[in-house]
């Protein structure tokens, strides 16, 4: 296991943390291509994000549906099918890992990200829509349709360009497996684990039973069943964010003070940030913002590819308004309450399991911020003060000092071994340790609504359970369609039925994995797969804002308003 998280982290160093060096930091290259390519798509477009985001929420709505154009699903079951992929783990777990390592600036980076992702997702899901296969027989593959960024690379790209599309669906169909499938068990599992003391197999068995339940009946049964599912659970999760809020109305402000002070002028962290830190801040900011809306990364225009309509600019409208619900509106309101109620720098009693995921070694730099380090094979420990510059931590986050019961009475000395993750009093014998620690990922966010609904009553815990529970089912079986598609496009349809088996048997993979691992892979694979992406959407830009222009001169949609008797405001662009 070790050597498989060496692995992965020198991945991810690659991927996230190789970049342009200023000022003394390192800028990563896909923080550049993600917020360039969103900047660049904002002005080419004329911030089509603002201007057409009512027309967008119009589209949703169905008031332009016509049965008659060439699809699998309404406008809006293919916005809640995107939805339930793109509104989950990242808007529970995924917040409160940048906010642990970012610090509360991360949530500024996350707007940012969402804003300019608006005009990314505009812009896929209208490439998606131009260069979608309508009319391929697929003997086995539920859904007539197929589309995606693989389909415009291949379609729209230079013939020497077209291989990426191969590259792009394999990457995407790997990461399907792992960051919208590994990572959703992953949570799922650590959160009930955390809770209720159920083993991680155990929990994997049985969301492995319930996502083979729904996938394995296509595109209509998943699309029936994220059009309540989604829209349930947000409303579940917003109303019970909002009346945390609510409780803590006179520190909201404060709040969001703090978030664009620290966005800049980084002073403080649990697990990654110092004085000065911006970029770290930054790059939290911006990995959680795409894990949470996927704006740049082409998975969400194949389920928008699958929508009624022979308007790809209509589609596109709808698609602008996940970053939006997502980040914007869910992330942000999870961000709040985990700041308002100051679990973000909390500290809780927590057996400190030498053999656990959670557990690392770390050194402090010369801003204060730690670092992982690799131990040396023995640590002498003295009244519970870890001796040395190496420290335990927990979630990378300092433990103080480590005791050997759980009321913390009874200070730890004597030995830790790393290596054979035992820790030894001064006779010789084993022990147990634990610490004041820091919570991160999911089981943070349940202490922040535990916190702030405390005043009504000690369940806000249970709901974010609930909500962790709905929010990843539903984003591991969208994930289903989308490495599905991937699948199809390389290999034909013979190969559908046996991906959805091997996906089934992955989310239980991910179920058992460490926390850590599962992220660190996801994450790493997601920023590979987005490259070509970003690239046609560059260099394919200039056919997005000719069908823009001739979409909103044209006005289409007026003619199915017509025939509704629904000309009037509604029928405005």
């Amino acid at each position: 296991m070790e050597s498989l998280r060496s692995a992965i982290e020198r991945l991810d160093q690659w991927v996230w943390k190789s970049g342009i060096e200023a000022g003394g930091e390192t800028i990563p290259f896909l923080v550049l291509a993600l917020l360039g390519t969103g900047a660049f798509l904002t002005l080419r477009l004329g911030f089509v994000q603002l201007r057409r985001f009512g027309h967008g929420v119009r589209v949703a709505s169905g008031r332009y549906d016509d049965p008659d154009h060439p699809g699998d699903v309404s406008h809006f079951q293919a916005l809640s099918t995107a939805l339930s992929a793109t509104v989950g783990i990242g808007n529970i777990a995924g917040v409160a890992i940048a906010i642990h390592w970012g610090g509360p600036g991360a949530l500024f980076w996350m707007w940012m990200t969402a804003l300019v992702g608006m005009a990314t997702k505009y812009a896929e899901v209208v490439l998606a829509l131009r260069y979608r296969d309508l009319g391929r027989e697929r003997a086995g593959a539920q859904g007539t349709v197929a589309g995606g960024p693989m389909y415009a690379i291949a379609r729209g790209l230079p013939t020497r360009l077209q291989p990426l599309a191969y590259v792009f669906a394999i990457m995407l169909g790997t990461t399907a497996m792992l960051t919208g499938n590994g990572v959703q068990a992953n949570t799922i599992a650590d959160t009930f684990a955390t809770t209720l003391a159920l083993p991680h197999w155990a929990i994997g068995l049985g969301t492995a039973a319930i996502v083979a339940a729904v996938v394995l009946g296509g595109i209509g049964r998943i699309a029936r069943v994220s059009s309540v599912l989604a829209p349930a659970m947000a409303i579940l999760y917003v109303v019970a964010g909002v009346t945390v809020l609510v409780l803590h109305a006179d520190r909201v402000g404060p709040a969001l003070a703090l978030v664009v002070q620290e966005a800049f002028s980084p002073t403080a962290g649990v697990a990654g940030t110092g004085a000065g830190a911006l970029v770290v801040t930054m790059m939290w900011g911006v990995r959680r913002g795409l894990f949470s809306n996927e704006a740049g990364q082409g998975s969400a225009p194949i389920a928008h590819a699958a929508a009624r309509t022979d308007e790809p600019c209509s589609e596109g409208s709808v698609a602008l308004l996940e970053p939006f619900i997502d980040t914007i509106v869910i992330c942000t309101i999870t961000a709040l309450v985990v700041i308002v109620t100051g679990a973000w720098h909390a500290r809780t009693p927590t057996e400190l399991q030498l053999g656990g995921g959670d557990l690392s070694w770390v050194q402090r730099d010369e801003h204060g911020a730690p670092h992982r380090a690799e131990p040396p094979s023995q640590l002498h420990v003295d009244q519970g003060v870890v001796e040395g510059e190496v420290e335990l931590a927990w979630h990378d986050a300092p433990v103080d000092r480590v005791f050997v019961d759980a009321a913390l009475a009874h200070p730890f000395s004597g030995t830790i071994e790393p290596a054979t993750r035992r820790a030894l009093d001064r006779d010789g014998a084993p022990v147990v340790l634990y610490g004041d620690a820091a919570e991160s990922g999911a089981p943070l966010t349940m202490m922040a609504f535990r916190r702030g609904l405390a005043p009504i009553a000690d369940f806000g815990h249970h709901l974010v359970l609930l909500s962790v529970l709905l929010f990843g089912i539903s984003t591991a079986i969208s994930w289903c369609y989308y490495g599905e598609r991937c699948a199809l496009f390389v290999l034909g349809p013979k190969v559908v039925q046996p991906y959805r088996a091997v996906y089934v048997g992955m989310h239980f993979v991910g179920a058992v994995l460490p926390l850590p691992v599962a992220w660190t892979l996801g994450d790493a694979m997601l920023g590979v797969a987005m490259l070509p992406n970003l690239l046609a959407l560059w260099l394919l830009s200039g056919q997005v804002a000719a069908l823009t222009r001739s979409y909103f001169a044209r006005r289409p949609w007026l003619a199915i308003a017509r025939a509704r008797g629904a000309v009037g405001p509604e029928a405005r662009p």
